[in-house]
């Protein structure tokens, strides 16, 4: 099936349901961001996206979380969001020197940052290297609970955008 706009507007509330959990874990996303088609532009479909994650319960955006691995550690499974966890992640793997300790260093952090907040370090990954993952979790490790609730929120939208473009382009079929 297309995954074309046009194609996505003409799917079965349940099937594009399902496409747009890839792009948010979250089954209250995608009910939302289905309910609302058609969409007249790709742009109006990501306005909705956006609009539907600030909109989501703080149990909706621990379900979506739920989906993410951890930074660093590679994500298992065939699937289109473990294809798209893996191309994101790519700077977290890196084959350089040092990269063993930077490995550890972000395992490290990502226990003390569950301890601190109870679920998975979240950041839209996309460009960034090994290095500047650890630096930002350090950095939210200060972060007040409310803070750090909406950084997670706005890393979320990052991250659905990012992949909602990616749906839209047919990649990882």
């Amino acid at each position: 099936m297309s995954n074309s706009l046009a194609g996505f507007n003409r799917r079965p509330r349940a099937e594009a349901e399902a496409e747009l959990l890839a792009c948010c874990a979250s089954r209250a996303f995608a009910a939302a961001v289905a309910a609302r088609r058609p969409y007249a532009a790709r742009e109006r479909l990501a306005e909705a996206a956006e609009t539907a994650v600030r909109e989501l319960t703080w149990p909706d955006v621990l379900e979506a979380l739920a989906a993410h691995p951890r930074i660093g550690e590679r994500p298992s499974g065939d699937g289109r969001e473990s294809r798209w966890s893996r191309q994101e992640q790519a700077g977290a793997h890196p084959d350089a020197p040092g990269a063993e300790e930077l490995r550890a260093a972000l395992a490290a952090g990502n226990r003390a940052y569950e301890e601190r907040f109870g679920y998975v370090y979240l950041v839209c990954a996309t460009g960034l290297s090994g290095a500047e993952l650890l630096a930002r979790l350090r950095a939210r490790l200060d972060n007040d609970e409310e803070t750090e609730r909406g950084v997670v929120r706005e890393e979320l939208v990052k991250i659905t955008r990012l992949r909602l473009g990616k749906l839209m382009e047919g990649e990882g079929r």
